[in-house]
């Protein structure tokens, strides 16, 4: 199992009903539903379009908790958009990290585990969608179809979304140690 570190850069919650824009805070409690009052909180959630196994508002598993992004990947993303930056908030983000440059390819059951014992486990890519997209096009108006361009450019940089396996609150400025599943050896 390889080891990585990175560091909190920002802590995030989409606590505002007409929107899934998030705002900064400087720490929060994770529970085992995410952050509460955040609007992906939740044991559970209806299925939607990405689970197309199930009818439309089934009760399932909610594994997208906690959304979280790359520093690194965000340069990339706003560098190829041609626009001067990309803000966390503006994907609707709940953690910002430096230190892992290709945090979206981080394998299904890594472990992010922070300084006071709390963890997530990555469920998987944050696949990248206009709805962001018309976020971003809202601070740079005189730029073109950004909202596409969005989907193009974040496309494998889009961050992962996560699950609270464990817990306790978390801060900016946290270090954070990431152990990547194996899926040769995987972690239980």
């Amino acid at each position: 199992m390889e080891k990585l570190t990175a560091s909190v850069q920002g802590i995030y919650i989409a606590d505002q009903p007409d929107t899934f824009v998030s705002r900064r805070i400087s720490e929060v409690q994770l529970d085992f539903g995410g952050i509460k009052e955040d609007r992906h909180f939740g044991v559970t959630r209806p299925a939607d379009s990405r689970q197309p196994m199930y009818p439309k508002g089934t009760e399932i598993l909610n594994r997208r908790q906690i959304t979280i992004v790359a520093e690194e990947e965000l340069a990339l993303i706003s560098q190829e958009m041609g626009i001067e930056k990309l803000e966390p908030e503006w994907l609707g983000a709940n953690i910002l990290l430096s230190g892992i440059p290709e945090l979206t390819g981080l394998t299904i059951g890594s472990r992010i585990l922070f300084p006071n014992g709390a963890g997530l486990i990555c469920m998987g890519e944050n696949k990248p969608c206009t709805l962001p997209g018309a976020e971003i096009q809202k601070h740079y108006r005189d730029e073109p179809k950004l909202a596409s361009r969005f989907v193009k450019a974040g496309y494998k940089r889009r961050g992962i979304v996560c699950a609270v396996e464990c817990p306790g609150e978390i801060a900016a400025g946290d270090e954070v140690q990431l152990l990547v599943n194996d899926y040769a050896d995987p972690m239980q």
